[in-house]
C-alpha cells in the first residue's frame, strides 16, 4: 500500500512539475515573441562647420520685358523676325498695312505747304500794310492747324510699324502675314535675359540680416548641379501687412541665358558667422503631430546569452536648418550620440533593437547626381 502511494505521489509530482515546466517555456516564448529585437540603422552624431543661410523661393523675371501688341488696328503686312531670335533695340519687327495713312499724309503735307506760303506773303505784305493784321493771325493759325495734322498722321504712320523697344530675345510669334490685328492684341513676347531678376519674399524677423548688395546663391530644378550668383539689388519699401514678408529683388549673372523669365527659384543669402552644429541626416528625424522625434540607441544591460542588449530611447529634438540630405539638430542630441536613421516606424520607447548598418546610405549636405 504505502510503496503505491509513493508511486502515485511521484506520477503525481512528474505530471504537475511538466506542466509547470511547460508553462513558464510558453510565457517565456510568448514574451520573446511579443517584443523581438528590431533591425535598424544608425549614425554618430558629429559636428559640421555651417554658414548661417536664409533660405527663400521666389520666380525670375526679365530686366526688361514685354509683349508687343499695336496700338492701332491693321492688316500683317511683314514680318522681319524669326521666332526666338536675338534682336537689337530700334529693329523693324512688324509692318501694316499703311497706304491709305501714306496717302492722308501727303495730302496734309501739301494743304500745310500751302498754308505757309499763304502765310509767307502775309507776312511780306504786312510790312506794306497791304493785308491787315488779322488776315495774317488766320493764316497763321491754319498753317499751326495743319502741321499739328501732319505731326499727328505721321504718328499714326509710324504706329504701323512695331520695333523692338530694347535688345532682347524674342518669343513665339503669334500672328500671321495678311492677318487682320486689333490694338493690344499680342504679337510676341520680348525679353532681356541678361541679366534677369529672383523676386522672393523674406520674413519680417529677418530684414534686418540682409542688404542691398549682399551676394545670393540661386539654383533652379531645370539645372540641378548648377548654382547661378548674384546680388540683392533692391528690398521693398513696405512689409505685406497679411503674410509680414517683406518682397526682395536679386540681379543674377545669366550670360548663357539659362534662366527663363517666370522659373521657380530656391535662394540661400548668407548671413552672420560660420558656426558647429550637430548634423544628422533627414531620415533620422521622425516628424509627427507632437513635433519632432529622433531614437537614440542606449545599453539596456546583457540578455540571457550574455551579450549586451541595445534598446531604442526616444527624444524631442529642435531641428534648424538644412543642407542637402543634412539637417542641423539645436537641440536634443549631442555629438557622439548614436541615432537610428531607418527603421523608426517599428520603434517605440524601450524597444530592443540590433543594429546592421551593412547598407549604409551615403548622406551629404551637398548631394550630387551620380551616374551608375
Amino acid at each position: 500500500m504505502a510503496i503505491m502511494l509513493v508511486a502515485v505521489g511521484l506520477a503525481l509530482g512528474s505530471v504537475f512539475g511538466f506542466e509547470a515546466f511547460r508553462a513558464r517555456m510558453i510565457q517565456k516564448s510568448i514574451a520573446g515573441l511579443r517584443n523581438p529585437p528590431q533591425t535598424v540603422s544608425t549614425i554618430t552624431a558629429g559636428t559640421q562647420r555651417w554658414q548661417d543661410r536664409l533660405e527663400a523661393v521666389g520666380s525670375t523675371r526679365a530686366e526688361k520685358g514685354a509683349d508687343l501688341s499695336p496700338q492701332v488696328a491693321g492688316i500683317v503686312k511683314a514680318i522681319h523676325f524669326q521666332s526666338g531670335e536675338e534682336v537689337e533695340q530700334g529693329t523693324l519687327l512688324v509692318e501694316l498695312e499703311d497706304a491709305d495713312d501714306v496717302a492722308h499724309l501727303h495730302a496734309l503735307e501739301a494743304t500745310t505747304a500751302l498754308a505757309q506760303l499763304n502765310y509767307d506773303r502775309d507776312v511780306r505784305l504786312l510790312k506794306s500794310q497791304s493785308v491787315s493784321q488779322q488776315t495774317a493771325d488766320t493764316d497763321l493759325a491754319t498753317l499751326k492747324n495743319n502741321q499739328a495734322q501732319v505731326a499727328q498722321q505721321q504718328a499714326l504712320v509710324g504706329y504701323k510699324s512695331i520695333r523692338a523697344p530694347f535688345s532682347g530675345r524674342m518669343g513665339i510669334r503669334q500672328v500671321d502675314l495678311g492677318q487682320y490685328i486689333a490694338p493690344g492684341t499680342p504679337i510676341v513676347t520680348l525679353q532681356k535675359l541678361d541679366p534677369i531678376f529672383v523676386d522672393f519674399y523674406v520674413p519680417q524677423q529677418d530684414l534686418a540680416k540682409i542688404g542691398v548688395g549682399q551676394p545670393v546663391i540661386a539654383k533652379v530644378d531645370t539645372y540641378p548641379d548648377e548654382t547661378f550668383t548674384g546680388t540683392i539689388m533692391a528690398i521693398n519699401s513696405l512689409v505685406n501687412a497679411a503674410t509680414r514678408n517683406v518682397q526682395v529683388r536679386a540681379t543674377l549673372r545669366n550670360p548663357d541665358e539659362k534662366l527663363l523669365p517666370g522659373m521657380f527659384a530656391t535662394v540661400d543669402i548668407d548671413v552672420g558667422t560660420q558656426k558647429d552644429y550637430v548634423t544628422l541626416p533627414k531620415t533620422a528625424i521622425y516628424y509627427n503631430a507632437y513635433g519632432d522625434i529622433a531614437y537614440l540607441i542606449k545599453d539596456a544591460g546583457g540578455d540571457e546569452s550574455g551579450q549586451g542588449q541595445k534598446i531604442a530611447h526616444q527624444v524631442f529634438v529642435k531641428t534648424g536648418q538644412t543642407r542637402g540630405d543634412q539637417v542641423a539638430v539645436l537641440d536634443g542630441i549631442k555629438p557622439g550620440d548614436v541615432v537610428v536613421t531607418a527603421g523608426q516606424n517599428k520603434l517605440h520607447n524601450g524597444s530592443p533593437v540590433r543594429i546592421n548598418n551593412e547598407v549604409a546610405t551615403p548622406f551629404s549636405a551637398n548631394p550630387q547626381v551620380s551616374e551608375q
